[in-house]
């Protein structure tokens, strides 16, 4: 098939596109700069511009990208960038899908959609919760309307905490581990739903080649995990002490809303629409996704 993929430059839209190429798909990328290569076209989503020809013989489109939410204070401009640099080329490239009759399109969205979720388990029927990333999720997922208004196949990738020894969750933690200041946070009862890059990676290649799979999908592994469990796993891999536990108080007077939501909700995701549709992860557990990622 023939993928054209916004977001290819970063953690996982670098893997997706190799993937997809080494499952026999040809690639285009969608670059913001001029175009250097053969397999690059130039957009500019606040303008609302593509190249000409980039959606020719297309046969889906995948959405990533957005700036970081966690590396740096929720001001109201950064909030505000947040929403803007997901909800804006969403609805462009939702668009252009249903201009070009693209038939499938493949877009971001992440676990935050449900908001703080408790311990219970979630699945992409359970309704969206309350905070600033559930309603960052919603706004997201809603850009996607032109597309399927026009009749294309949308899946949105509500995707967990990726696991990856190149960045993701890990990239920060590792520094901070290794210096043996690895820590609980909170009382570690709320669940993070983990997934590894390859299964990330591995769930859009299986989202664009199986027709069958729609809708909201939950990318996370199959045994989402407090972080009481996650901070002792991790401990174990990097070989290192984990003593130490950061008080929510702590968390919440230091990074406020940001710390709040990123740290202390919790979202117990299960991939029930994945499995359904008959994916299997390469790792099943988050020991053998750190084992993998570290």
């Amino acid at each position: 098939m023939r993928v054209v993929v916004a977001g290819s430059s970063g953690l996982i839209g670098t893997s997706l596109v190799s993937a997809l190429r080494a499952a026999g798909h040809d690639v285009v990328r969608l670059v913001r700069r001029a175009p250097s290569a053969p397999d690059e076209r130039g957009w500019d989503p606040p303008a609302g511009r593509i190249d000409d020809g980039t959606f020719d013989g297309a046969d889906a489109v995948v959405n990533l990208g957005g700036v970081g939410i966690g590396d740096r204070p929720w001001s109201g401009s950064r909030k505000q960038a947040i929403r803007d640099s997901r909800n804006v080329p969403t609805e462009v490239l939702a668009r252009a899908v249903a201009e070009h009759g693209v038939p499938t399109l493949v877009s971001g969205s992440a676990v935050g959609y449900y908001g703080d979720a408790g311990d219970r388990a979630v699945t992409e029927s359970a309704p969206s919760g309350g905070g600033f990333l559930a309603d960052v999720c919603r706004d997201w997922e809603a850009a996607t309307a032109p597309a399927s208004e026009a009749g294309a196949r949308v899946v949105l990738l509500r995707t967990g905490l990726v696991l990856s020894r190149s960045g993701g969750l890990l990239a920060p933690m590792k520094v901070v581990w290794r210096l043996c200041l690895g820590a609980r946070l909170g009382t570690g009862r709320q669940y993070m739903s983990w997934v590894s890059l390859d299964d990330e990676v591995g769930a859009i290649v299986f989202a664009i080649e199986h027709p069958e799979l729609s809708g909201p999908v939950n990318v996370t592994g199959p045994t989402p995990v407090t972080n009481r469990e996650l901070t002792r796993t991790l401990a174990k891999a990097l070989g290192r002490p984990a003593p130490f536990a950061v008080p929510a108080v702590v968390i919440r007077s230091v990074l406020g809303e940001m710390g709040e939501e990123m740290l202390l909700f919790g979202q117990r995701a299960v991939p029930k629409a994945l499995l359904d549709a008959g994916f299997r992860h390469r790792h099943d557990t988050v020991t053998e996704a750190l084992a993998a990622a570290v």
